[in-house]
């Protein structure tokens, strides 16, 4: 087969799951509180879009399977695993594909972390985000620093060499001391992932109410410059790979999933106001396009389970549209941008 029928038949899959137990204060992704009644029905939804995109795409292959949010720990395992089962009846899914979620303290107690292995989860990506609990406190997470360390103990062990954490840095308050404390302390337990992330503030959020108030002091440009580069640096004497703007790996630990999503490869998204991009199979393989789902879980049910999927906007994505992706996510990586592009 050539090349280009490989990249056509060959797709990622991400799913939104869009619930949380709460909003933290620096969050306005789109996401909504969890209701405890309703996992059966957005279950449902969620099998049906996978499979209609499925089919409506010329993928016969899903290498890696991405749930994100939201909180996917929040879902069931039974979730996780008729979601996985629904991709093999319409796909091939590899023995060794990378199956990521992602997981907070809160939901993730070690029982609940081996149902999700047995559902066939492969890597997690554990939000941390501080190892200070007044940090969690105003960032509005629902774990202490003691219960982030336990989780990611327990999940080290049972996803070896596949653990990621996430954690922020430019916190109001923080100083550069304090970051050097966190990065030491998690290289002390962490495994071969790390990805950082700078405190955005976003409008409409609680922590961008507080700073327009006055009531919060953040980290100048200059200090959070500082520590990034010292990060940088810290894990690079670990043995961490600086391979992608926010992300590190040791031991050839990268992200398959989020690598070729720098690499412009195909992706189908499923669930509310997840966003896809792959050649559909009414095209004959000769534009590819972006789809964005409904944003809200309830008009996105109702859309799936009329439509078969909620898909609320496609663009048919031109080759300066894919050209300009390709080389704003090739810049991310270390790796560049090769001088052979080639588009579909």
């Amino acid at each position: 087969m050539s090349d280009l029928f490989n990249e056509l038949v060959s797709s990622l899959l991400y799913l939104q799951w869009p619930y949380c137990e709460k909003r933290c204060t620096y969050c306005n992704f789109n996401k909504y509180i969890a209701q405890s009644d309703n996992e059966g029905a957005i279950r449902a939804c969620l099998l049906q879009e996978a499979s209609t995109l499925i089919q409506l795409s010329q993928v016969h292959r899903v290498p890696s399977v991405f749930f994100g949010g939201g909180t996917p720990s929040l879902a069931s395992p039974h979730t996780i695993a008729a979601v996985l089962d629904v991709i093999s009846k319409y796909a091939h899914l590899p023995h060794n594909a990378e199956i990521t979620l992602e997981a907070n303290p809160t939901s993730s107690r070690r029982s609940k972390l081996q149902q999700f292995r047995d559902a066939g989860v492969t890597r997690l990506s554990v939000g941390l985000q501080s190892l200070d609990d007044g940090d969690l406190q105003l960032l509005g997470r629902t774990h202490t620093a003691a219960e982030a360390l336990d989780t990611l103990k327990e999940a080290c062990k049972l996803f070896p060499g596949c653990t990621s954490v996430d954690v922020m840095f430019g916190l109001p308050g923080q100083s550069l001391a304090a970051w050097h404390s966190t990065l030491e302390r998690l290289l002390d337990q962490c495994d071969n992932h790390v990805s950082l992330y700078q405190l955005t503030l976003e409008r409409g959020t609680a922590l961008f109410k507080l700073k327009e108030k006055g009531q919060l002091a953040f980290p100048d440009q200059e200090l959070t410059a500082q520590m990034y580069d010292d990060a940088r640096q810290i894990l690079g004497q670990a043995g961490f790979r600086h391979y992608e703007v926010s992300n590190f790996a040791k031991n050839g630990a990268v992200s398959t999933h989020n690598m070729s999503y720098w690499l412009g490869k195909q992706y189908i998204g499923v669930g509310p106001g997840a966003h896809g991009r792959f050649v559909p199979r009414a095209t004959g393989g000769k534009r590819r396009e972006a789809r964005i789902q409904t944003l809200e879980p309830e008009p996105w049910m109702k859309e799936v389970m009329s439509n078969g999927h909620g898909t609320r906007k496609v663009i048919q994505q031109s080759d300066f549209d894919m050209l300009s992706e390709m080389l704003i996510l090739g810049l991310r990586m270390d790796t560049g941008i090769s001088h052979e592009v080639r588009l579909f």
